[in-house]
């Protein structure tokens, strides 16, 4: 689950680290009573997704009225494919310094990882790619965590050290949202360090682990019908389907994840860039098929689709059927290519150019296909 800002907060606020008092509005009219009670106020959009202050989904106000405007703007409005529904409006802090302060999961080193930077308020990607050095890293040890000794020096690594009292507790305290709350994420950018020398958690994300969300029921209770993620991973979810968004125009649809992920190497290797990984298990029955495409053709992106599919215990016939079945019901217009091998392939490759369905030969050719169908 990705959660919001504000909801974010909630969770750290639990975990003893400062956050500025705030209000969440979901009219205009909230929003301008906030300001009333709070004073200048920065109203921000609540969506998943980084870059609200490029999008204009950002805006400081010092009257009730100012904020009124703000939130009829902001809510509503579209950022990266995510429709606002509320804002949060947050007292003005006073900043001293910026800072981050975050961890994530290292895939490449298998491990979580701490880092914290001097230069807060920018995208980390971005920092990490003009200047890593700026960037401290601290690959705690899983079972007993972060020593504070090792937090020291991170602190210090980073440039800090002149704030390492203020900044060691933070990190502490943003560490137990790994085990308390099974988080994959947790980001505070910009953690604000404030005149009188206090750390403040000016932004919050959170993303928990999927796999553990039978032991968060009270976050899905709390804050699962305010916003879902990404609109088109919460269908898929209740769908019971495996499927991650991704930024392209090629839905791809493969039965095994192994399968899927090669086939989105071949079809970047072939010059186009997929929309979705989406995995229906081993078998590709009719009904899961069609559910897999209705996910993907939610997305307007979307110009076409590639199915590769290999028909081990399921019969090759039998899948080209299903396959026809799912894309009669759905009234499919898009560029559709499949890749069918194994059991009976031949069959169902004949059942799918009786039915107007273009096969490949293999998955590097059907690759090849849907990116030229695309173009």
């Amino acid at each position: 689950m990705k959660l919001l800002e504000y909801q974010a907060k909630e969770v750290l606020a639990g975990l003893g680290i400062e956050i500025p008092a705030g209000r969440v509005a979901r009219t205009p009219e909230e929003a301008a009573a906030a300001c009333s009670e709070l004073g200048p106020v920065a109203v921000k959009a609540q969506v998943p997704v980084g870059g609200r202050g490029k999008a204009g989904g950002i805006a400081v106000v010092k009257t009730p009225d100012e904020a009124r405007a703000a939130a009829e703007r902001i809510i509503g409005m579209d950022i990266k494919g995510f429709k606002v529904p509320l804002v949060y409006c947050e007292t003005a802090l006073d900043i001293a310094r910026e800072v981050y302060l975050g961890f994530t999961v290292d895939r490449d080193n298998r491990a979580n990882v701490l880092m914290l930077s001097a230069q807060g308020g920018m995208d980390i990607e971005q920092v990490a790619e003009e200047s890593p050095e700026a960037i401290a890293r601290l690959y705690p040890n899983p079972w007993r965590g972060p020593l504070d000794f090792e937090i020291n020096q991170l602190v210090f690594d980073s440039g800090l050290g002149e704030h390492a009292r203020a900044l060691a507790g933070a990190i502490k305290k943003l560490y137990r949202a790994i085990p308390d709350f099974d988080a994959v994420t947790a980001e505070i950018n910009p953690l604000v360090i404030t005149g009188d020398g206090r750390v403040v958690a000016g932004d919050a994300k959170l993303e928990t682990d999927e796999n553990a969300d039978y032991r968060h029921r009270d976050l899905e209770e709390r804050y699962g019908s305010v916003m879902e993620g990404d609109p088109y991973e919460a269908e898929a979810k209740k769908r019971k389907l495996t499927y991650v968004s991704l930024d392209g125009e090629i839905g791809i649809i493969g039965n095994g994840a192994g399968l899927c992920m090669a086939t989105l190497d071949l079809v970047q290797r072939a010059g186009g860039s997929a929309a979705n990984f989406c995995d229906i298990g081993g078998g590709a029955r009719a009904e899961v098929v069609q559910n897999a495409m209705d996910v993907i053709l939610m997305n307007p992106r979307v110009k076409g689709i590639l199915i590769n599919v290999f028909g081990g215990i399921t019969r090759g016939d039998e899948v080209a059927r299903g396959l026809v079945e799912a894309r009669d019901n759905l009234k499919l217009k898009l560029p559709l290519v499949v890749r069918l091998s194994g059991t009976n392939e031949e069959e169902g490759r004949e059942i799918l150019k009786q039915n107007g369905i273009e096969p490949g030969a293999n998955a590097w050719e059907a690759a090849q296909k849907i990116v030229a169908m695309t173009r």
